[in-house]
């Protein structure tokens, strides 16, 4: 894979001959604090426009701090530390790799999010010089195993939280993050074009299978817990 035509998406022909690890440079933080504000809003729209609050309107919702603060730590969570593990264990590998915002990606997602629902490519991780389909998979895999612990934490603290009688918000703030988590998860590992599930499939798909049955569980359990179809242990 040392052409331009290769079939692994995230790559490019113009990267450093000796990357140094866990490097970054100031068009990367711009890229990456630029999609950060635009999926926090985004989150935002989403959660203010299902009412995470009884009894406050879609507006309020949207304004009020308790929203800010789940939209931004699920951007953190579900976005950056996704991108972030797909860097570092790229340049574990001695490869070159930053973040590349798609600015059609992240006004597209704002499109989605004003109706209730979120389809985000905010851009991804560039790759280069990474020649192993293993070390692609693994690299790819990355990202979605975040969100996943993520996930898994974020719910176990939803049903600490419930156990110890904490308030529904907080409860439902949790459930949230363990919606999200899981979705960026499962969407990003669905198998097609540049998404991970593509490229981790190349790899191994017993481990794309597995990791993607598991990612949609933990999904479907946020969401069902989020709306009360299934009762957080108290």
């Amino acid at each position: 894979m040392t052409g331009p035509n290769t079939s692994y998406y995230y790559t490019t022909t113009a990267y450093p001959a000796a990357p140094a690890r866990y490097a970054t440079s100031p068009i990367e933080i711009r890229d990456l604090l630029i999609a950060f504000i635009v999926l926090t809003f985004d989150l935002m729209l989403i959660i203010g426009s299902l009412s995470l609050f009884a009894g406050v309107s879609s507006l309020a919702g949207f304004l009020s701090l308790s929203t800010f603060a789940i939209a931004a730590t699920a951007a953190v969570t579900g976005f950056l530390a996704h991108e972030l593990a797909h860097k570092f264990v790229a340049q574990r590998h001695h490869a070159w790799a930053e973040f590349r915002m798609s600015p059609a990606g992240l006004a597209f997602s704002v499109l989605t999010a004003s109706f209730g629902f979120l389809f985000a490519a905010p851009g991804a991780t560039v790759v280069g010089g990474m020649n192993d389909l293993r070390e692609w998979g693994r690299t790819s895999l990355a990202g979605p195993m975040t969100n996943l612990v993520f996930a898994a934490v974020f719910f176990a603290g939803a049903v600490a939280a419930s156990v110890s009688h904490l308030s529904a918000a907080v409860v439902g703030a949790l459930l949230w993050l363990t919606f999200f988590n899981g979705w960026f998860a499962t969407f990003n590992l669905l198998p097609f074009g540049p998404l991970d599930g593509a490229k981790v499939m190349r790899w191994s798909r017993t481990t794309w299978v597995g990791a993607i049955v598991i990612c949609g569980a933990m999904t479907v359990v946020g969401a069902l817990a989020l709306y009360g179809q299934i009762s957080v242990p108290t």
